[in-house]
């Protein structure tokens, strides 16, 4: 038996749950996804962000209950094999599938020109199934939506989709280091170009690096407080730790709820009164 799920996965939302959860009752699942993602190579301005790396996603699928996972390089060259070529090269030959689902509106081949009716039409020795598309509150459940929830900072809505927190996974880089300064040490994460980041604010969460996990502050924006002109940054000020070293470490920052929005504080000490009552907040949300 060779169940076979397949689709982008991206952030293994509670959609993509139901895809993997009804591929396995046709047996050991394997998930076939592809990377980069295909909109990257016919229009790369369109591109969209990414809810989690590839390697992430693999975990995640694992997670989800898929026993191994295949990745597919998405090129021009691939994707102008017609659907026939498909089925026949890829879910024949080489996965061996004897049952294949995948979401309703799942496209293949040359231009899209293969959906669902397709792959039942022309299937060779393997059973398909369509799973509908999830929804919730009448809408689709969807990558690009939650996306769209996490860039409006509307983090619990998104975690309620993803059923987990929505997360950034990078290493500790060295910032301007004023948080040492004013009680507030904060651990400054680099990310990939196209990772998915929430609106500017301040987020209650986790933050964590290896085995140890600590409630977090989460700030996102410019520091418009202080003087100069700086990029984004995501920083965490894991509360009540004193004494960390995080540097070249990858943490992990787990988003729970959102606090507030950036705001430019008239002065160092209204700052400093708002991130007390901020942590106190941080804290008692991620207790």
């Amino acid at each position: 038996m060779k169940s076979i799920a397949i689709g982008i996965f991206d952030g293994v939302h509670k959609g993509h749950q139901e895809i993997i959860r009804e591929a396995a009752i046709h047996g050991p699942v394997t998930v076939l996804t592809f990377d980069p993602h295909p909109t990257s190579i016919f229009a790369p301005e369109r591109t969209p962000s990414a809810l989690v790396s590839l390697a992430d996603r693999i975990t995640l699928l694992k997670s989800c209950g898929a026993v191994d996972v295949v990745v597919l390089t998405f090129t021009k060259e691939f994707a102008a094999k017609t659907p026939e070529h498909f089925i026949s090269e890829i879910l024949v030959d080489q996965l061996h599938a004897t049952h294949v689902t995948v979401g309703a509106n799942f496209t293949f081949g040359h231009k899209a020109s293969g959906n669902v009716n397709f792959l039942k039409e022309h299937a060779q020795g393997f059973g398909v199934s369509a799973v509908p598309l999830a929804e919730d509150r009448g809408s689709p459940i969807s990558s690009s939506r939650i996306r769209a929830l996490v860039a409006d900072g509307d983090i619990e809505r998104a975690n309620e989709l993803l059923t987990r927190p929505f997360y950034l996974r990078g290493p500790v880089v060295h910032g301007e280091k004023r948080g040492r300064t004013i009680g507030y040490p904060t651990a400054n994460l680099g990310l990939e170009e196209n990772s998915t980041i929430p609106a500017d604010g301040v987020y209650a969460g986790w933050l964590s690096v290896g085995s140890d996990r600590w409630q977090a502050a989460i700030s996102i924006g410019t520091n418009p407080t202080f003087p100069g002109v700086r990029g984004r940054q995501v920083e965490a000020y894991a509360i009540d730790q004193v004494g960390l070293e995080l540097y070249d470490q990858v943490a992990k920052l787990d988003f729970g709820f959102r606090l507030r929005d950036t705001v430019k504080f008239d002065g160092l000490d209204a700052l400093l009164i708002q991130m007390k009552e901020d942590c106190l907040k941080a804290k008692e949300l991620t207790d």
